[in-house]
């Protein structure tokens, strides 16, 4: 993946890789029950202000692809305003609360800090530890155009075969490609995602054209051993 900027604003309309690891050496997830929790909290306070595309949970460390939703939503959000399920389909919803990116990027970036909060809090209380689970500030990487949204997707998914959980996207249960091929619902919108690929068999190929370049890489490797 490209350089990334730990401090990068959160804007609406923009997509982003956001990743993290455990504080030093610990672990994030000791038992499949946390790999849901962590989700079903995400669901809860990220969902609202991002669309996902991609996500995948390892032991120390998750990686998510998303897209901050239309300025107008978040600001509603920040407001308090009751949001309407087909807000895209409403016309003249409120008038501008804010033309500050610093107050939004503020206010989505306290949505990921109640969620690691909110399960540091359950994860510390169940395991009788102490102190800060994550690492202070949260990763984010910008997605400038849709070729590098779509190698962010499949990196993502890729990452449990690069870091030797597995040898095969559907080995490792704890991300979003099973879903997304079985078009399950979910965190992730199979079509949204399908689209950016222009349809399921590219998306398909995409990952398996992955897998097969990186199997070539650790064969190169190996021979220079």
């Amino acid at each position: 993946m490209s350089q990334y900027s730990q401090m990068q604003i959160l804007k609406s309309d923009l997509s982003f890789h956001i990743f993290n690891h455990g504080n030093g050496f610990e672990n994030l997830f000791l038992h499949e029950a946390n790999y849901h929790y962590f989700l079903e909290k995400y669901a809860l306070y990220v969902s609202p202000v991002a669309e996902t595309f991609a996500y995948c949970l390892m032991p120390n460390h998750f990686h998510f692809v998303l897209r901050i939703k239309e300025r107008e939503l978040i600001e509603s959000l920040m407001a308090g305003v009751a949001v309407v399920e087909n807000f895209s389909k409403v016309r003249n919803f409120g008038k501008v609360l804010t033309n500050d990116d610093t107050a939004i990027n503020r206010y989505i970036s306290k949505q990921f800090s109640n969620l690691f909060s909110c399960y540091t809090q359950s994860f510390n209380k169940v395991y009788h530890r102490r102190g800060s689970l994550f690492i202070k500030n949260f990763k984010r990487e910008l997605i400038a155009d849709d070729a590098y949204l779509r190698n962010a997707i499949v990196y993502v998914h890729r990452n449990p075969v690069h870091h030797g959980f597995c040898a095969d996207y559907l080995q490792w249960e704890h991300s979003s490609y099973g879903d997304v091929l079985n078009e399950r619902k979910g965190l992730v919108d199979s079509s949204v995602v399908f689209d950016l690929f222009g349809g399921k068999e590219s998306w398909i190929n995409h990952h398996e054209k992955a897998l097969v370049q990186f199997e070539s890489y650790k064969l190169s490797k190996e021979m220079e051993l």
